[in-house]
């Protein structure tokens, strides 16, 4: 045969039924003969018989359900290991997740989210700083379609999956001033969204309760959120004069410390660098990573977790929050402030 056999193909020739052959292929044949389920199998093998997802799920009468999940750049560590949580409780529980990357283009995430919707998902993760609930709701054409939102926006409304960013400046600059530091700079990004607003919140006012000058003007700059973005600051961390440096994300720091590394500057005996996320890359650069721990692949099963309860009990409590905690890990990036 040229084209691609069916279930009714497979079933015309073994001379049985549609139903015969649905429910031998899906291991609830023992009640008919070997022979038959024999000769069906021997079909589906012969002719590389594969079913028809959508087909398929109309069968099983919607026992199989299928999640979206829309992430910024899944080639990102952090997203890549978020989405490894989001495929453990999916194969757990049997779902199809489909992973849509919209290399931080919001034109491509509204896109891909209408995709979405399209293809009937049961349930959706959307890990958007830009998009906005009544863009989310516009795109689900006012559909019931259950959805959490992973914690990049904290003006959106719905259920989500959070870390406390605020906490998490704090335990970096209190663990900057531990070693002595008091010239300090926050690398944040150009597009600076409410996490990372967050972030630099708790960092700076530490550092100011005591009693050291922490402020934008001087002690802020922006860089793209990526390994390039922080290796293309290099010179300007120089020139600032800062024994130690805040990065929005560990991206951003591993490609910094390579910049002040080709600059001739050494890390930390000139400058500490410390930052944000624990991806695996850290203990694997060199000096290893100092930075916050987010629990990252916990956060993509606590997301996938909650939307389930959303599907499966569309009518308990529309807002569910769940906090997840993080905590420094000092490793070799950091050291003492070396200067008087």
């Amino acid at each position: 045969m040229g084209k691609k056999v069916t279930i009714r193909d497979i079933a015309r020739m073994a001379g049985v039924s549609v139903t015969t052959v649905s429910q031998v292929l899906n291991g609830k044949g023992k009640r008919f003969s070997k022979t038959t389920r024999e000769k069906i199998m021997k079909l589906r093998d012969q002719y590389q018989y594969v079913p028809d997802f959508h087909a398929r799920s109309l069968i099983m009468k919607g026992s199989i359900n299928t999640i979206g999940v829309l992430v910024p750049n899944v080639s990102e560590s952090f997203f890549g290991t978020f989405v490894e949580g989001v495929q453990q409780v999916a194969r757990q529980e049997k779902l199809i997740p489909l992973i849509f990357s919209a290399n931080r283009e919001p034109k491509l995430e509204q896109e891909y989210l209408e995709q979405m919707v399209e293809r009937s998902i049961d349930g959706l993760i959307i890990a958007s700083a830009r998009m906005t609930t009544e863009m989310i709701n516009q795109a689900l054409s006012n559909r019931d379609i259950p959805y959490i939102l992973f914690d990049r926006n904290y003006d959106q409304q719905g259920a989500r999956v959070l870390t406390d960013d605020y906490h998490g400046g704090q335990l970096a600059a209190q663990h900057l001033l531990a070693l002595g530091h008091t010239k300090m700079l926050f690398l944040g990004v150009k597009n600076i969204t409410e996490n990372f607003k967050q972030r630099m919140a708790g960092f700076q006012e530490t550092i100011n309760a005591q009693e050291i000058n922490f402020d934008e003007d001087h002690n802020l700059l922006k860089a793209d959120l990526s390994k390039d973005g922080g290796y293309q600051m290099a010179r300007p961390v120089i020139e600032s004069g800062a024994t130690a440096v805040f990065t929005a994300n560990d991206e951003v720091a591993i490609g910094l410390m390579r910049g002040l590394r080709e600059q001739g500057v050494r890390v930390p005996e000139d400058i500490s660098v410390i930052g944000y996320d624990d991806i695996i890359l850290d203990e694997y650069v060199y000096p290893q990573l100092t930075t916050i721990h987010q629990p990252i692949f916990k956060l993509g099963v606590g997301a996938t977790e909650i939307l389930l309860n959303k599907i499966n009990h569309p009518d308990a409590e529309p807002e569910q929050v769940e906090h997840f905690p993080v905590k420094l890990i000092a490793r070799q990036s950091t050291g003492k402030c070396q200067q008087n």
